[in-house]
């Protein structure tokens, strides 16, 4: 997956890291992280997700949004970094919420809910805030992300979770689109499993406030010649902690102004 120039540098084959990545959701198989075969910068992190997305693309899917990660202190704390990750979704990704889940299809799913942004205008960096960012949103939904891993045991680096896209998989839409609320942190939401509740979170979990994290996104990409498109979709993040999608569950969240949205799986 690398070589060695005579110096001693590394030359990481970005190719080469994304088929494998590509390979292991293609058979739903998961791996070991690229950073035990090599050592990845974040940069080249990213760019061996381009090359996983660029793959995608010729598969005829298209680049629907956006979604961020590690988004929590603590999270963020545990992986030993001071920012999230950036990654996009895709026209693949979205699942109709009335239709059930195929396992089949994943190899360890979870799910968290999440604040959704729909963009009306571009957002490029530097320079973005979160008054930018409401500015730039014409409604907000409920969301459910399901997210699903390459790697063995759901362990990774930063640099391998980003490599992967920040483990994208699928994601469902409530039904409620609402013009955005001035302070998104105050936005209560309720996690239940089976009709159990099983967490509880406020916006404010997703760094303090979810139009925040969307403008460190559109700031981070825009250091990377990217942006953040009109008509876009963007998952700020998950409000609690993910949780394990089995067969026959059926997970829902309930968002205070924005109505609840709900997965099933078979």
């Amino acid at each position: 997956m690398s070589s060695n120039l005579q110096d001693g540098t590394t030359v990481v084959n970005i190719q080469d890291l994304a088929a494998r990545l590509i390979a292991a959701e293609d058979a739903r198989t998961d791996i070991l992280p690229l950073s035990q075969d090599v050592e990845l910068s974040v940069d080249d992190a990213y760019r061996v997700q381009s090359e996983v997305l660029r793959t995608k693309e010729d598969r005829g899917e298209r680049i629907i949004g956006g979604k961020l990660g590690l988004t929590s202190r603590a999270k963020q704390i545990d992986m030993n970094v001071d920012n999230p990750l950036y990654a996009f979704v895709t026209s693949g990704m979205l699942h109709d919420a009335t239709t059930p889940v195929d396992l089949s299809g994943l190899i360890h799913p979870r799910v968290e809910p999440e604040i959704v942004f729909v963009l009306k205008e571009e957002l490029a960096g530097p320079g973005i805030t979160a008054g930018d960012v409401l500015d730039a949103t014409s409604s907000v939904c409920a969301g459910l992300e399901i997210i699903d891993s390459r790697y063995q045991a759901f362990k990774f680096t930063l640099q391998d979770a980003v490599a992967d896209n920040a483990s994208s998989a699928l994601f469902v839409l409530g039904n409620e689109f609402v013009d955005p609320p001035k302070d998104l942190s105050l936005l209560g939401c309720v996690l239940e499993v089976n009709g159990k509740q099983v967490a509880t979170a406020a916006g404010a979990a997703v760094c303090g406030d979810p139009a925040q994290a969307v403008a460190w996104m559109a700031n981070a990409a825009g250091q990377r010649g990217g942006s953040l498109k009109p008509g876009w979709l963007v998952l700020s993040g998950g409000l609690t902690a993910a949780v394990p999608l089995r067969s026959g569950d059926c997970i829902s969240a309930d968002f205070s102004r924005l109505g609840s949205v709900s997965v099933r799986a078979q």
